[in-house]
């Protein structure tokens, strides 16, 4: 059997410094935005190389409380891609806001600059570039029709912590940039956790505002915020984890070259060259893709697939106006997108069979 997905192996092999971070919380008797919090905030801004991060509750409350502290409310419109995780667009939501849907490349699967103007409007207050599946969106061209546009730019990092772009780590280049720490992240806690970095010191200052009830002292709202505070034992296991991000992400190239190398007649993900993808997933595309998610299974191999429905083709967004065909690629992308097992401590023989048995189907 090789599982898609397996968290225990990650814990078995730095289990001792896990247990030694979460008791040592546990004796302090400090649970909420501690210590702990304090010294990952500083530790995460220091690995990207801003001045700011703030850790809240989730990524999808990373999104809302970033745009929020953008300015971002009812009346403006938000644009991104079809193709991300529901969070993204949830988060927009809950601002009061419109999403706004841009196509992305057939190459990369991220969002395609040649369509982002024509997704502009007077009422666009922002843009959300998501770099998905490890890899970074192309910045440059994104910032300039922004800056040109006085539009303001959120990256969406969920899926890209270590990625770089032009030799600088994703997260460093727009006004504000979110960051899931759900369990399957490349930085993963062991629960919810998520977290805001920026170099913009009057944003950090809202959103910690917004992040506990708008309080800069205790019980005395300044402005209406929200509770979304990371907890002092994820910020302890994240702590940890984020020592050894550097070396799981180079475990994941390594893994994910491989299956490049081994692959045939499936189309495999394209690493561009302005950057370093850091395969929070590896994403095929194949015509046959539910004969051969079943080959697969056959063989005791694990696939998902991120995602089986664009966010425009879900009930819950038919109000967003995108009939069949408005956004073709993603369409495309629907039909044909698996992704197969990667993980730090998958054994290269695993990915050696699973790609034999690609190949084998085909």
């Amino acid at each position: 059997m090789i599982p898609f997905f397996d968290l225990t192996k990650q814990y078995a092999t730095i289990k001792s410094e896990i247990d030694d971070a979460t008791a040592h919380v546990l004796k302090s008797g400090w649970f909420i935005l501690g210590p702990e919090v304090r010294a990952f905030e500083k530790e995460f801004a220091e690995y990207h190389g801003v001045q700011h991060a703030l850790g809240v509750g989730s990524g999808t409350e990373a999104i809302h409380i970033a745009l929020l502290a953008l300015g971002v409310g009812a009346g403006d419109e938000v644009i991104t891609v079809p193709n991300t995780a529901v969070a993204t667009v949830a988060a927009i939501e809950l601002t009061g806001a419109r999403a706004v849907l841009c196509d992305v490349r057939a190459d990369s699967m991220l969002l395609d600059v040649a369509q982002l103007e024509r997704a502009i409007t007077p009422r666009t207050k922002a843009i959300i570039p998501v770099h998905l599946f490890g890899q970074s969106c192309d910045l440059d061209p994104i910032l300039r029709i922004a800056r040109a546009r006085k539009i303001l730019v959120l990256e969406d990092c969920a899926q890209a912590h270590g990625a770089t772009y032009r030799g600088k780590r994703v997260g460093s280049y727009g006004d504000i940039a979110a960051f899931s720490f759900y369990p399957t992240k490349n930085l993963g806690a062991y629960g919810d956790g998520g977290a805001i970095i920026t170099n913009d010191a009057a944003l950090a200052e809202r959103v910690n505002l917004l992040r506990q009830y708008g309080w800069r002292e205790r019980y005395a709202s300044d402005i209406k915020g929200m509770n979304s505070r990371l907890d002092e034992l994820q910020a302890a296991i994240l702590r940890v984890k984020l020592r050894h991000l550097d070396a799981w992400n180079a475990a994941r190239r390594g893994h994910a070259a491989l299956y490049t190398e081994l692959l045939r007649a499936v189309t495999p993900p394209r690493e561009l060259a302005y950057g370093q993808s850091v395969y929070h997933l590896y994403v095929i595309q194949s015509s046959n893709r539910q004969s051969l998610i079943s080959h697969l299974k056959s063989r005791g191999i694990g696939t998902a697939i991120h995602y089986p429905q664009m966010i425009h083709r879900q009930a819950a967004y038919t109000n967003l106006g995108y009939g069949a065909g408005s956004l073709p690629v993603a369409e495309k992308l629907e039909r044909e997108i698996l992704s197969l097992p990667l993980y730090p401590e998958l054994a290269l023989d695993d990915v050696r069979a699973v790609a034999q048995a690609v190949n084998e189907f085909v």
